[in-house]
């Protein structure tokens, strides 16, 4: 599915703060996991120096709001949808699973929003639309399966 991917990791003893559990920053880090294991699904990469201009993909909005703590060995599936598809940006939501529990249980959720930009030769960025060879391999994801 173009709109959907899913990356599985574990939580590190380097995750965790003083108290045990994953630090809050380290939700935005699995969300890139997904987000470039889904680029690689496709077929590119989040670097791509073979354009030209160069692009890239940084994040305008990144949110998480957290249900439950993760702690250190705990198993972890983060869902990534394609919530909207605009001619320069993609927004994603992400949907963390802690998978040692059964059934598994939703323990956060996140919103990240990038924009496709090229690189000018005197280093400044600007935004362009999304090659059409890219924006057609994603789709956004039915509305459902955002409950």
């Amino acid at each position: 599915m173009p709109y959907e991917f899913r990356a599985t990791r574990r939580v590190e003893f380097s995750d965790t703060d003083m108290a045990g559990i994953m630090h809050y920053s380290n939700f935005f880090r699995f969300m890139e996991t997904a987000e470039h294991g889904f680029y690689r699904s496709l077929g590119f990469s989040v670097v791509m120096p073979e354009t030209d201009p160069r692009l890239g993909w940084p994040r305008v909005h990144a949110e998480c709001d957290y249900k439950r703590p993760l702690r250190f060995e705990d198993l972890v599936e983060v869902q990534l949808l394609v919530k909207e598809r605009r001619t320069k940006s993609i927004s994603y939501l992400f949907r963390f699973w802690k998978l040692n529990e059964d059934p598994k249980v939703e323990v956060a959720r996140g919103l990240l929003t990038i924009v496709c930009v090229a690189h000018n030769p005197d280093g400044k960025m600007n935004s362009v639309p999304i090659p059409q060879e890219i924006a057609e391999k994603i789709e956004v994801a039915p509305g459902n399966l955002f409950d």
